[in-house]
This record gives structure tokens, sequence and C-alpha cells, in this order.
């Protein structure tokens, strides 16, 4: 089946809503530990959402596109749900980064 670009476009933005979904149910899995085993997290993707605003003509802000991808102001986020990052996390987090 060949599918249109309209119908990827509705398929795409399906599919960065359920992973939207699935993060938000799963606050306990912090930021370092995704940047640590798929390199890209939360604030990666809202930074990916300010750029693709960005490049449709959009004037949006870093803080609005964070508050779509937290589902809340990033700073109520983080006082809510991101602990400190422990000497394991960053050690892995450097060894990746090399």
């Amino acid at each position: 089946m060949v599918i249109t670009h309209k119908q990827q476009q509705v398929l795409e933005a399906n599919v960065l809503r359920r992973l939207l979904r699935h993060l938000d149910e799963n606050k306990e899995i912090q930021n370092i530990d995704l940047m640590i085993h798929a390199g890209f997290c939360r604030n990666c993707l809202s930074k990916w959402y300010l750029d693709a605003a960005e490049e449709n003509g959009m004037c949006l802000s870093l803080e609005e596109t964070q508050q779509a991808i937290y589902g809340m102001p990033y700073k109520e986020w983080k006082d809510k749900y991101q602990t400190p990052a422990s000497k394991d996390q960053l050690n892995s987090l450097a060894r990746k980064n090399r």
C-alpha cells in the first residue's frame, strides 16, 4: 500500500502523541536515562518541536514547546518529577558522549 503525504503526516502526528503519552505515563524515567539509552530526551523533543515551528514560520518560544512536550511548564515538571542525577548516571552519560 502506498500512502499519501497527508496520510503520512497523520500517522506521524499520532505516533508523536502516543510517544508523549507514553513518556507522561512513565515520569519515573528520567531525562538523563533517556539520553544514556536512547540518545534523546524530553528536552530534545521540545527543541525539535521549536525547530519544526520555526521551519514552518511559526513563532513559538522554548517555554511553549516545553509545555507542549511536558504537558506543563518545564520548571513545574522538573520540580515534581526530576530527581538529581546519580554519579553512575553522570558517568554513563559522559562515556556515551565521548
